[in-house]
């Protein structure tokens, strides 16, 4: 059985300014499918409570190369996991505006598409408050390389962002800052919570998986002592080989 909305967490959209343009009305529709059966691996992974956290993917607008006429699918502000569905979901552009949905969408939707705006490589941005991730958040401590699986994912430290106000640019700008000139796909926002960035919304979903277990792992392993970090050139060459040579590449040409 659903759990019912709390009506006083949904809030109903102000009216849509514009709309989805007609030749990407595929690629919108396809990115609804993707982005609400991937909000359902934030519970499954306990990384969100209650209403908390979200999911979103870029829909590229290839007519416009600048990014200009780019969109972005993300869950509606106060939704219950239980009812999100491909129809829930709420589209914008990347000054945050309303595009096409009948409720206001999530409170971080100006974080995801000031990230979207300035780095155009992020395809997908997850935020959560998972256990462990938050709690160095709260410390302002970022999560020390010393596992292989943080080399590979991670590239070394996750880092910490600044302290930022929801509602406007802050956090965005917060997360690229600190994010732009790191191999990581995860920032901890001090006394907030992880983001994770991806080449789609599948990839920052798995960053954000890998984001909480890898903290927890190196909390746990604190409390037996001081773990040893992996030597930086270790750290390269895991991070490299990972990227480049792990899981399955493609057949070579046969001509």
């Amino acid at each position: 059985m659903s759990t019912p909305t709390p009506a006083a967490d949904v809030v109903a959209a102000p009216a849509a300014v514009t709309q989805v343009p007609a030749h990407l009305r595929d690629a919108v529709d396809a990115a609804k499918e993707r982005v609400a059966a991937l909000h359902a691996e934030l519970p499954r992974w306990e990384l969100v409570v209650w209403t908390a956290g979200n999911v979103s993917e870029r829909v590229r607008d290839t007519t416009r190369p600048d990014g200009s006429g780019d969109l972005l699918v993300i869950k509606p502000s106060g939704v219950s996991y239980d009812d999100i569905t491909p129809e829930a979901m709420v589209v914008c552009d990347l000054d945050a505006t309303l595009v096409e949905g009948d409720r206001s969408p999530s409170s971080d939707t100006a974080a995801h598409a000031y990230v979207y705006r300035h780095m155009p490589e992020v395809g997908g941005v997850v935020h959560t408050h998972s256990t462990y991730a938050t709690a160095w958040a709260a410390r302002a401590e970022p999560v020390p390389c010393v596992l292989t699986m943080m080399a590979d994912e991670f590239g070394g430290d996750i880092p910490v962002g600044p302290f930022a106000l929801i509602g406007d640019d802050s956090i965005g700008r917060g997360i690229v800052e600190t994010l732009r000139d790191s191999r990581s796909p995860a920032v901890l926002m001090r006394n907030h919570g992880p983001f994770t960035i991806g080449t789609d919304a599948r990839a920052a979903v798995k960053a954000a998986v890998m984001c909480e277990e890898v903290a927890r792992t190196v909390h746990v392993s604190r409390q037996l002592g001081e773990p040893t970090r992996i030597p930086q050139d270790d750290v390269d060459s895991l991070y490299a080989r990972y990227q480049h040579v792990y899981g399955q590449q493609p057949a070579p040409d046969p001509r």
